[in-house]
């Protein structure tokens, strides 16, 4: 997809139709003379360079002073990229299963009081991960019972093996699948009992949202899922990814 890309921002190739004949229009747009389509090369080039910041995590504001382009163009853009990974993430979506880690976790500012499930003015995350597998995170009003019962039936399949620590709200679980409680008084892990994966990755998205200096509780979703990305697919070339996730549509 990159390099269809960049034969289109050269000029040699029609992005409708691929045909390589292709002549300049006095507005300075190009004109495919086979099926007639007319485009500017700016817009592609725009975009391929500012997938390339976002891929490596170049926040807005950085990346219109490095590129010397107006910010709030480059703000609206990487606003566009997250919703383009969020809608990804639901058309790839897949049940988890086997076995499972699930937990929540608080993010925010720094707060006086508790911590943790006491914490006020915090958005509330809830995590599900399939080992050696991909995980799920979403927003949740509460941690109830009910709440986290209904996300775990939703997003996994019953019987699988579900490993959490020992918060009241997952009782319940054992009436889905196999439950194993952790328990985080204990010093040392002992094999499989554990929630390390999923503690992980809250770390993981805890300290890459820390460059953002403050995320509005409105746009959160949108960078917890594109935290959600990252990591589900950190193995793969992230910036060839979203070129296709970006570009893909206009293609089909």
């Amino acid at each position: 997809m990159r390099k269809k890309i960049e034969q289109i921002i050269s000029g040699k190739q029609c992005p409708k139709c691929a045909d390589p004949k292709l002549y300049q229009i006095s507005d300075k747009r190009f004109k495919c003379s086979k099926c007639h389509y007319k485009f500017s090369k700016n817009k592609f080039y725009d975009d391929l360079i500012l997938l390339h910041y976002f891929s490596l995590e170049i926040p807005a504001n950085k990346a219109s002073k490095d590129l010397k382009w107006n910010y709030r163009k480059v703000s609206s853009r990487y606003k566009k990229y997250r919703e383009e990974i969020l809608d990804y993430l639901n058309e790839e979506y897949k049940k988890l299963s086997g076995e499972i880690e699930c937990d929540e976790s608080y993010f925010g500012g720094r707060r006086k009081g508790q911590r943790g499930r006491g914490a006020k003015g915090k958005v509330k995350v809830f995590g599900m991960l399939e080992r050696q597998g991909q995980i799920y995170t979403t927003i949740v009003n509460d941690v109830t019972a009910e709440t986290l019962m209904d996300k775990i039936k939703k997003h996994s399949l019953k019987g699988s093996v579900f490993y959490t620590d020992q918060f009241r709200s997952y009782k319940s679980l054992k009436f889905y699948g196999k439950h194993i409680k952790v328990d985080h008084g204990k010093a040392f892990v002992k094999g499989k009992r554990h929630i390390n994966g999923l503690e992980g990755f809250w770390s993981f998205a805890k300290e890459r949202l820390l460059k953002y200096h403050g995320v509005s509780q409105k746009h959160f979703l949108l960078y917890l899922k594109e935290m959600q990305f990252r990591y589900n697919y950190r193995k793969e070339n992230i910036y060839d990814l979203l070129i296709n996730i970006h570009f893909g549509p206009f293609f089909t």
